[in-house]
C-alpha cells in the first residue's frame, strides 16, 4: 500500500505543477520554399507527434506558394500580370484580400510600399558590378509602370484589373509574412499551443518554449552580422527584420541599398536595418520595406501613428533610433 500511495503522491505532484509526464520539446524542421529558408517549430510531446503539424506547414505555405506567385505561369498573380491593359481578372477571395489590404498599406505610406514594384525596370546592380550612377531619365523611366493607384479592384465580380499595359504586381515585400500568419492561424486551429514560423526573418510566435520561457528575438548587428545587437522576448506577436548590409553598392563615397523607391527609381540610403514588431507578420513585412524608402523621421513617425506596432532602425553610421514602446535588451 505504502508503495501505491507513493505513485499516486508522484503523480498528484505532477498536476500540481502542471507538468505532463512526458516533458514537451521544441521540434524545428527547415525547408526551402518561396525561394527561402523557412523553419518551422512546433512545441510537441514527441518528433512522432510534432511531425505531421510541420508537414501541414509545409503543404500550406506551398498552398500560399501556388497562388501568389508571379515566377508561376499558372499562378493568379500571373495571370493579373498577363492581362494589364487589357481585360480585368476574377480571383479567389483570398488573393483579392490580400491585395486591397496592400494598396491600404500603400496608401498608410504614401506609397513607400507597393506592390507593383514588380513592374520596374531593373536598372541597378548590387554585386560589385556597377560603377556609375544610371543617368536622372533612365531611373525616371524605370518607374514608368508603377504605381498602385492604377490597380483597379471591383469587390461585387471580385475582379483585379492593372489599368496600364507593362503593369505588374509581385509579393516579395509581403508574401512570407502573410504566409507566415496564415501557418500559424492553421497550426492553432489545429491544438498547436506553441511555436515559431521563421520565414526568412519574417516571424510569427504564438505560446511559450518548451521550458516555459518566453521566446527570444536575436536582431542582427548590421555592422557584424555574425553577432547580435539586442535581443527581445517576444509571444503571440510577428516581428521582422529587414537589412540591406549585404545587397549595396557605393558611389561616390555613398551607400545606395536594394531596397528602391517605387516612386523615384532610386534606391534608398541612410538606414541599414529595420525590425519592426506587429501582431502581423504580413503588416511588419510591408512595413519593413516601407520604412527604408520613407526615410528615418518620416519613417518612424508613420511607426508611431500605427497602433500596436514598434520599430527599430539602425542608420548607416550605427546610431539606434526606436519607437515609442519599445525597449531593448543590449548583448
Amino acid at each position: 500500500m505504502k508503495l501505491f500511495y507513493k505513485i499516486v503522491l508522484t503523480f498528484l505532484c505532477y498536476l500540481s505543477v502542471g507538468q505532463c509526464l512526458v516533458a514537451q520539446k521544441d521540434f524545428t524542421k527547415t525547408v526551402l520554399l518561396m525561394g527561402s529558408r523557412f523553419d518551422i517549430t512546433v512545441v510537441a510531446n514527441t518528433q512522432s507527434e510534432a511531425t505531421p503539424f510541420i508537414e501541414m506547414a509545409v503543404d500550406e505555405i506551398s498552398r500560399i506558394e501556388k497562388l501568389i506567385s508571379s515566377w508561376d505561369p499558372n499562378s493568379q498573380t500571373s495571370l493579373i500580370n498577363k492581362n494589364a491593359g487589357i481585360a480585368p481578372v476574377t480571383v479567389d477571395k483570398e488573393l483579392f484580400d490580400l491585395i486591397l489590404r496592400c494598396l491600404v498599406i500603400s496608401e498608410i505610406t504614401d506609397g513607400a510600399f507597393d506592390i507593383s514594384y514588380a513592374s520596374m525596370d531593373r536598372i541597378w546592380s548590387f554585386d560589385g558590378s556597377m560603377k556609375v550612377m544610371p543617368s536622372a531619365s533612365k531611373i525616371l523611366n524605370s518607374v514608368r509602370n508603377v504605381g498602385y493607384k492604377n490597380i483597379i479592384l471591383n469587390k461585387k465580380t471580385q475582379q483585379v484589373f492593372l489599368s496600364k499595359k507593362g503593369m505588374k504586381i509581385g509579393f516579395g515585400g509581403i508574401g512570407k509574412g502573410y504566409a507566415a500568419d496564415l501557418t500559424k492561424e492553421l497550426l492553432k486551429s489545429k491544438g498547436v499551443k506553441a511555436g515559431i514560423i521563421n520565414a526568412a526573418g519574417d516571424m510569427n510566435t504564438w505560446g511559450k518554449q518548451a521550458n516555459g520561457n518566453p521566446w527570444i528575438v536575436a536582431i542582427t548587428n548590421p555592422m557584424d552580422k555574425n553577432k547580435a545587437f539586442a535581443t527581445l522576448p517576444i509571444s503571440n506577436k510577428a516581428v521582422v527584420t529587414s537589412g540591406n548590409y549585404e545587397k549595396f553598392v557605393l558611389l561616390k563615397g555613398k551607400r545606395y541599398t536594394h531596397i528602391i523607391n517605387p516612386k523615384t527609381g532610386m534606391p534608398s540610403s541612410g538606414i541599414i536595418s529595420v525590425t519592426v514588431f506587429s501582431d502581423k507578420a504580413e503588416l511588419a513585412d510591408a512595413l519593413a520595406t516601407a520604412v527604408f524608402v520613407m526615410g528615418v523621421e518620416v519613417g518612424m513617425d508613420r511607426i508611431n501613428q500605427i497602433p500596436s506596432v514598434e520599430c527599430i532602425l539602425i542608420k548607416d553610421n550605427g546610431e539606434i533610433i526606436t519607437s515609442k514602446h519599445i525597449k531593448i535588451n543590449k548583448t
